[in-house]
């Protein structure tokens, strides 16, 4: 259990670089065709790159919100030897939860369905830790 644990979490990491990459992506693409300016990168001015870059941007920026508490959620499950089928089972919904909706995000953006993919997400983080705590008290 602890593999696929430490196998979740490499996979959100991976997921956070790839965001990444295509919020860097979008932002040169918006420099070169002088929808931005090289100084607007000074404060992060970015109003006039476009939808793109700024849906981009934000997706990163949700990589560093939810996802944490699922990173100490794993390191704590990790430390105390709590792995159990229902922890990383929680743990791969949570990040398939985020994978699905990165691809929505800077897709078609259809916010109905990124919000219920986020539920998903959320739901699955709070059981997480509603698990390791139900071991903790119970174990």
């Amino acid at each position: 259990m602890e593999k696929i644990i430490i196998l979740a979490m490499f996979a959100q990491v991976t997921l956070s670089l790839v965001v990444m990459l295509i919020m860097g992506k979008r932002r040169f693409k918006a420099a070169k065709n002088k929808h931005v300016q090289f100084n607007d990168f000074k404060t992060m001015r970015l109003d006039s790159a476009g939808d793109n870059v700024r849906v981009a941007d934000r997706n990163f920026i949700n990589q560093f919100e939810i996802p944490v508490l699922f990173y100490v959620g794993c390191i704590v499950t990790l430390q105390l030897n709590s792995a159990s089928y229902l922890i990383t089972a929680l743990a791969c919904v949570f990040v398939v939860s985020r994978i699905v909706h990165t691809v929505i995000h800077i897709g078609s953006n259809n916010v109905r369905m990124r919000f219920n993919v986020f539920l998903v997400g959320c739901a699955s983080v709070f059981a997480l830790w509603l698990a390791i705590v139900w071991r903790i008290l119970v174990f």
